[in-house]
């Protein structure tokens, strides 16, 4: 059945993330380390060979690959974009991951 991404309550969904960043981020880029607030890890969307170009911040969730442009403002662009998935089908992931409806 298709649900729309209207019913998505995307910002209580990444206020959930926020304070789990620190161990979801690591989960879905394991092969990268933190510096401060910032998780610089490969970027798994393309080949990446070299740390530090790819990076989180472990507070906000904000995103981006200096190398390619690509960026966000949240978890849940970041997991659409490292899952490519579309921003509501992320946002429901996330919320299943975390134990809570959409």
């Amino acid at each position: 059945m298709y649900q729309s991404w209207k019913s998505v309550d995307f910002a209580a969904i990444n206020l959930l993330c926020q304070p789990r960043l620190g161990t979801l981020v690591p989960a879905w880029l394991p092969q990268g380390h933190r510096r401060g607030a910032e998780w610089y890890a490969l970027n798994p969307t393309r080949a990446d060979r070299h740390i530090g170009s790819f990076s989180v911040n472990l507070s906000t969730g904000k995103w981006a690959d200096f190398a390619t442009g690509d960026a966000g403002g949240d978890p849940i662009s970041l997991y659409a974009y490292l899952n490519r998935l579309s921003q509501p089908r992320a946002a429901r992931a996330l919320a299943n991951l975390l134990g809570v409806a959409a």
